[in-house]
């Protein structure tokens, strides 16, 4: 069984292993581009949280109270996931964790890294995914463009990157663009566009300035509901 990534729209991606199931800021009632509702999240293993915000936080709850999965989140976010009903014993560590660290999970590493945006609760963050068999991937959460990328860039060799690109709550196309190459991402996955009529609408924007700016990166511009392969 190959690794498989599966877009529901917005930030909403759900990642399957040959040995475990997760998802990543699991929004989908009022997500406008979701096409399944979080009841085809019956069998998790994993959900994580970048921030609290509503299209982020979404029903990673829910999910955790109806399949068991365990919830990964920075402490404070953590505890709010707790105080929506999720059991102590499900949260990573009993309190979550913090930026810099790294938890293993079913032969999953996770790693939690900075975001620059806002969050109620804690502070926002990306996340370094490294699977089973060594694939690395880069959930960067919302967030601007900041210098630590190209840090990020050489500490792991990301397969893929998964990057907002809608502007006017995250980096825009072009931000995007340049964070590719701070990164040296193989391929890059375009996402938090489309979902708001204030958000970029598609993803040629991007493909243009990707051009431009790293041309060494694949972009892999999926749809939601679409799933692809990824080893």
């Amino acid at each position: 069984m190959s690794n498989t990534l599966t877009w529901h729209g917005h930030a909403n991606f759900q990642i399957s292993t040959p040995g475990a199931e997760l998802i990543v800021d699991p929004w989908f009632e009022g997500n406008p581009s979701a096409c399944t509702g979080s009841d085809s999240c019956r069998a998790m293993d994993m959900v994580l949280v970048t921030h609290d915000h509503d299209d982020h936080l979404g029903q990673a709850a829910e999910i955790c109270r109806n399949t068991g999965a365990m919830a990964l989140a920075i402490v404070e976010t953590a505890q709010k996931l707790v105080d929506l009903g999720v059991p102590r014993e499900q949260i990573k560590n009993g309190i979550g964790f913090n930026i810099g660290g790294t938890v293993e999970h079913k032969g999953v590493q996770v790693t939690m890294v900075q975001a620059f945006h806002s969050s109620a609760t804690g502070y926002p963050v990306g996340y370094v995914i490294t699977l089973e068999d060594g694939t690395c991937l880069y959930h960067a959460g919302d967030t601007g463009l900041f210098s630590s990328m190209e840090l990020f860039g050489r500490l792991y060799s990301m397969d893929v990157a998964l990057l907002p690109t809608g502007g006017v709550f995250t980096m825009d196309s072009r931000q995007a663009a340049m964070a590719c190459g701070m990164l040296g991402c193989k391929t890059v996955v375009p996402m938090h566009w489309g979902s708001f009529p204030v958000l970029e609408q598609d993803t040629e924007t991007f493909r243009a300035e990707l051009g431009r700016t790293s041309p060494g990166t694949r972009l892999l511009a999926m749809e939601p509901g679409q799933s692809v392969e990824l080893s």
